[in-house]
C-alpha cells in the first residue's frame, strides 16, 4: 500500500477498507443511476485528497511539497494511489473534474491573475449556473471523465491556512510588527501555520494573493507586504517599504552575527588544539583569523545596535502617530458633547431652575403638613411595649432553660437505669470471709444479700466494751 493510500485509510472514515472496492470502482454511472451513492464517493475523494495535501502526502514535482496546491502533471497521482487488489482508481477524472467545475479547485495561474475576489460572482454568471446544474442533475453537460493536468489551488486547504494564520498573527499590534520584506515575510511564516509542515514558495504566494484580494487581510505592492489593520488603507506606503527594508536588514545581520560567533569559537578550539600539538605556526594563524573574525562581529553588533536603535525610535514614532489620531478623535468627541450641553452659561441656567422647582415643592409641602394634624408619639405607651417585649423574651428564655435542665436530667436517671441494669446482669459477687457460710446458708448471693452479709459481721457493741476495758486498764 502507498504512502498516500495508506494515510488515506488510517486518517479518513470514508476510506475504510470495505469502502475501497466502490471507491476504486468505476461509479460515473452512478450519476443518474443512484445520485446519492455518487456524490457520497465523489465528496469522500475530495475531502481525502485535500487532507492529504495539507498534510503533505500528495505528491509534488518540486523538492518542498506543496500544501495548498494539488500536482497533476503526468499520472503521478494514479501511481501513488494504485494498488495490487483494487488497481487505479477508475473514477478519478470525473471526481477532479467535478472539484474544478464547482470552485474547489481552481488552476493555479488562473488563481494568481484573477483580478476580482474568488468568492464573487456576477448577476450576469447566476442564470447559466443554474441551468448548468440542472443539466448535470440529468447527466447532461456535465464535467468530463478525464484527468486534469496542471497545478490546481485547493481552497479548503487555503480557508484552513488561512485561519491559522489569524491566530498567528493576533497579538502583532505595532506597524514595525505588522510590516514585512516579501523574503522576511517567507522565513517567518514558511512554518508553525501547518503542523510539523513547511510551506512551500508557491504556498505562500497563493497565501499572501488569497488574504490580500478574498480575505483583505493583507496590503503588498508585490515587495512589501502588511497585515492590515481595520483602519489602515490597502496602500503601502513609503514608510511601510522602509520598515520592511529595515527588518530585513537586521535580520540578515542577526544571522551574520551567528555565523561570526561560531567561527570565533571554532577557530578559538583550532588554536588551542595547535598549542597543545606544538604547533606555533598553526596555532598564531588560529589566532589571527580569531582576531579578524572578532572585529567583523564587534562592527556587526555595533551597526546592529544602532538599527534596533532606530527601529525602537519609529515605533515610537508610529504609537505617537496612534495617540495623536486618538486625541484628535476624542477632542472632536468632547467638541460635539459640549456643543450638546450648550456650555456652562446654560448648565448654570438648567441648575438655577432646578433650584428654583425643589424649593417650591418643599414650599408646598410644608404647606400642607401645617394643614394637617400633627403627628404626635406617646413615650410612656412606648415604653410599656418595650417592657413587654422583654418580659417575654425573658419568658421564652426561662422556658428554653427549663427544658435544658429537665433534658439534662432525663439524661443523668438514663445513665443511672443503665449502669443499674449492667450491675444486674454481672451476677453473684463474692464477699471475702463468707465463703463458708454462703456454703451452709441456701439463700441466694446478690448485690443486695451481699452487703447484709457484711453488716451481719460487725459487732458494734463488742467494740464499744473492749474499748471501755482497755481505758480502765489504763
Amino acid at each position: 500500500m502507498s504512502e498516500l493510500l495508506n494515510y488515506l485509510v488510517q486518517n479518513d472514515e470514508s476510506f475504510r477498507r470495505a469502502r475501497l472496492p466502490a471507491l476504486y470502482s468505476d461509479f460515473r454511472s452512478q450519476r443518474t443511476l443512484n445520485p446519492d451513492g455518487f456524490v457520497a464517493n465523489v465528496a469522500a475523494w475530495k475531502r481525502g485528497l485535500s487532507s492529504a495535501a495539507l498534510a503533505g502526502y500528495a505528491p509534488s514535482k518540486s523538492t518542498t511539497r506543496n500544501h495548498l496546491i494539488l500536482d497533476l502533471d503526468g499520472d503521478s497521482l494514479l501511481r501513488s494511489l494504485e494498488t495490487k487488489q483494487f488497481g487505479r482508481p477508475l473514477a478519478l477524472g470525473t471526481v477532479l473534474q467535478d472539484a474544478i467545475a464547482s470552485g474547489e479547485m481552481m488552476p493555479l495561474q488562473q488563481f494568481l491573475k484573477a483580478k476580482e475576489s474568488i468568492y464573487y460572482r456576477s448577476w450576469g454568471s447566476l442564470p447559466w449556473a443554474v441551468v448548468s446544474w440542472g443539466l448535470r442533475q440529468i447527466g447532461i453537460g456535465g464535467p468530463g471523465d478525464s484527468l486534469p493536468k496542471g497545478q490546481f489551488v485547493v481552497l479548503q486547504n487555503l480557508e484552513v491556512v488561512s485561519k491559522a494564520f489569524a491566530e498567528a498573527t493576533a497579538n502583532r499590534t505595532s506597524p514595525f510588527e505588522r510590516t514585512f520584506s516579501k523574503a522576511h515575510f517567507q522565513r517567518t511564516f514558511a512554518e508553525g501555520l501547518i503542523d510539523k509542515q513547511r510551506l512551500s514558495e508557491t504556498d505562500l504566494e497563493v497565501l499572501v494573493k488569497f488574504l490580500s484580494r478574498d480575505k483583505n487581510v493583507l496590503a503588498t505592492d508585490g515587495n512589501t507586504i502588511k497585515i492590515r489593520s481595520s483602519s489602515e488603507d490597502t496602500a503601502i506606503t513609503e514608510e511601510d517599504s522602509a520598515i520592511a527594508s529595515l527588518k530585513e536588514l537586521m535580520e540578515d545581520l542577526t544571522r551574520q552575527t551567528e555565523v561570526l560567533s561560531r567561527r570565533v569559537d571554532d577557530l578559538n578550539a583550532a588554536a588551542q588544539d595547535a598549542v597543545r600539538r606544538k604547533n606555533r605556526i598553526a596555532a598564531l594563524a588560529a589566532l589571527k583569523s580569531k582576531k579578524l573574525a572578532e572585529t567583523n562581529l564587534s562592527r556587526r553588533h555595533a551597526t546592529l545596535s544602532q538599527l534596533e536603535d532606530v527601529a525602537s525610535k519609529i515605533e515610537q514614532a508610529a504609537d505617537n502617530v496612534q495617540l495623536v489620531k486618538v486625541m484628535q478623535s476624542s477632542t472632536a468627541a468632547l467638541r460635539s458633547l459640549n456643543a450638546q450641553v450648550g456650555g456652562a452659561d446654560k448648565v448654570d441656567e438648567v441648575l438655577d431652575n432646578l433650584r428654583e422647582q425643589m424649593g417650591e415643592v418643599d414650599e408646598v409641602g410644608n404647606i400642607i403638613a401645617e394643614a394637617g394634624p400633627a403627628a404626635t408619639v406617646d413615650e410612656e405607651e412606648v415604653d410599656d411595649e418595650f417592657e413587654a417585649m422583654l418580659a417575654e423574651e425573658r419568658k421564652k428564655e426561662e422556658e428554653a432553660e427549663r427544658v435544658k435542665k429537665e433534658a439534662q436530667q432525663e439524661k443523668e436517671a438514663e445513665e443511672t437505669r443503665r449502669r443499674l441494669a449492667e450491675l444486674e446482669k454481672l451476677g453473684p459477687l463474692p464477699v471475702p470471709g463468707t465463703e463458708e457460710k454462703g456454703k451452709e446458708k441456701d439463700r441466694p448471693i446478690t448485690p443486695v444479700t451481699t452487703t447484709a452479709n457484711v453488716l451481719e459481721g460487725i459487732s458494734i457493741g463488742n467494740d464499744n466494751k473492749a474499748e471501755k476495758e482497755a481505758q480502765m486498764a489504763e
